[in-house]
């Protein structure tokens, strides 16, 4: 059993929460679905996406470097990280430099795989989430569990009982219009007495030297509105080369990972207000590497919407917290084994080859595919299951001969009838959750095209 299975068996455990957790995300993929079909241009505008986020990493170091002059000239400070490290390292310089104690973040995915947040809380800043989801996560002192929907495996009922006895709210009262006021109610001070705002990017426009920043609550803006020092934290594929292609992507984003047609705030930072200073913190913490890999480079291209989890039929059964990686789902699968497949291999058999998420990237990641690519890496990198192994090996066997095979399928039906244990138990892993063995078909397609009953590729009624 893969390490995604053992910790999946946890969250499929509460029957309840599985279902309503596929079916709240399926309906997001719904209305990413009803959006597509509003926009005639959609598929282009995906191939245009794809095309531009191609060329943009295949020059990335002219853009990178156009960005910063840019940046430069409109009064922004621009720095490099090579790492994690180094860019917690600098946010920290930043900080002390500046003398502030209280510091407003807005959701950065990029805060999360560097660990930023317990670095400057150890340092004695308060780091505030304000994004709600992500609030309400560090309130329970949990990662998100989705990168753009992070409470989505909680109950409104959890939230209530957190709210109750972090900030003595109505006993019982899980209303969300409540709930929603009194965390603005809490966060209102945070966001009027911070020193330092923080933002993640989500577009970097190299011909302009501008930051688009897309939110649905609007916290960024706020946050940025306050404090004097804005520090802004952004992966170097972020970067994009012009206004033209910010709007292909804005186009695309909210569509692709909400449903709207568009995120209720993008906001463009370009030049610090009179007073006001803006830090640019360009990070590559292993992206470079990632870059030079031929067969995985695509995953560069992501615009971080959520639609390959939000359609995932495993992700949406399993939640997220059964991936290694922090990120969950296709995304998750396939950026954790370019970070370390010794460490995320077990992943990789969390897929069920659907391509579903393929279909849906906005940038036309081909996902799955290299899901698939990376199961036949394993065995070279031996990381392959050893019972997996063991198990092609005798399908091979079965079906490299034709005697073998229909000999294989008489006797599973002989199988069949045997004790209902004997094939349904805990050592089975098909039925281990539950399920009972699937029954064969009573005649093989072989013998139906024999018998004349498949005509023009139909079936007779019966069968």
């Amino acid at each position: 059993m893969s390490t995604h299975s053992k910790a999946a068996a946890k969250f499929i455990a509460d029957a309840d929460r599985t279902a309503w957790h596929d079916k709240a995300l399926y309906a997001v993929r719904e209305k990413r679905d009803k959006m597509a079909r509003t926009v005639p241009e959609w598929e282009d505008l995906r191939r245009m996406s794809s095309e531009i986020k191609r060329h943009t990493l295949s020059h990335l170091g002219h853009y990178l470097e156009e960005f910063e002059r840019n940046a430069t000239a409109n009064g922004m400070a621009v720095h490099w990280a090579a790492d994690a490290d180094e860019m917690n390292a600098t946010v920290w310089r930043l900080v002390q430099e500046h003398g502030g104690r209280n510091l407003v973040k807005s959701k950065s995915m990029l805060s999360e795989e560097c660990g930023l947040t317990p670095y400057l809380r150890e340092r004695g800043v308060d780091a505030v989430e304000s994004d709600l989801g992500e609030r309400i996560m560090q309130l329970l002192e949990l990662p998100p569990s989705h990168i753009v929907l992070p409470a989505i495996g909680v109950r409104r009922e959890e939230v209530g009982e957190l709210f109750e006895r972090e900030f003595g709210t109505e006993h019982g009262n899980s209303d969300p219009t409540y709930l929603t006021h009194e965390a603005r109610r809490q966060l209102r001070p945070k966001f009027l007495g911070a020193d330092i705002a923080m933002t993640g990017v989500n577009f970097a426009v190299a011909s302009t030297g501008t930051l688009a920043v897309c939110t649905n609550e609007g916290n960024a803006d706020m946050g940025t509105s306050f404090p004097d020092l804005h520090i802004a934290i952004m992966g170097l594929e972020k970067v994009i080369p012009d206004m033209r292609a910010l709007a292909v992507f804005t186009r695309l984003l909210a569509r692709s990972g909400t449903g709207q047609p568009v995120t209720s705030y993008t906001s463009l930072y370009r030049k610090p207000a009179p007073g006001k200073r803006i830090h640019v913190v360009i990070v590559d913490n292993g992206r470079s590497e990632w870059l030079a890999d031929a067969a995985h480079r695509n995953m560069l291209k992501c615009l971080r919407c959520g639609a390959c989890m939000n359609t995932c039929p495993v992700y949406r059964r399993s939640g997220g917290y059964s991936y290694s990686y922090f990120i969950p789902g296709p995304l998750g699968i396939n950026l954790s084994m370019l970070r370390s497949p010794k460490l995320h291999h077990g992943n990789v058999s969390a897929c069920s080859l659907c391509y579903s998420c393929s279909d849906v990237c906005p940038a036309m990641i081909d996902l799955g595919e290299q899901i698939y690519a990376w199961r036949q890496e394993l065995a070279p990198m031996h990381l392959a299951d050893p019972v997996k192994k063991l198990t092609v090996k005798g399908m091979d066997f079965i079906m490299g001969g034709r005697r073998r095979f229909y000999g294989g399928i008489a006797l599973a039906r002989v199988a069949e009838h045997l004790p209902h244990a004997v094939l349904n138990n805990r050592f089975n892993p098909w039925s281990a959750p539950g399920r009972d063995m699937p029954p064969f078909a009573p005649k093989t397609f072989n013998a139906l095209w024999k018998r004349g009953e498949v005509k023009s590729g139909k079936m007779s009624k019966d069968e």
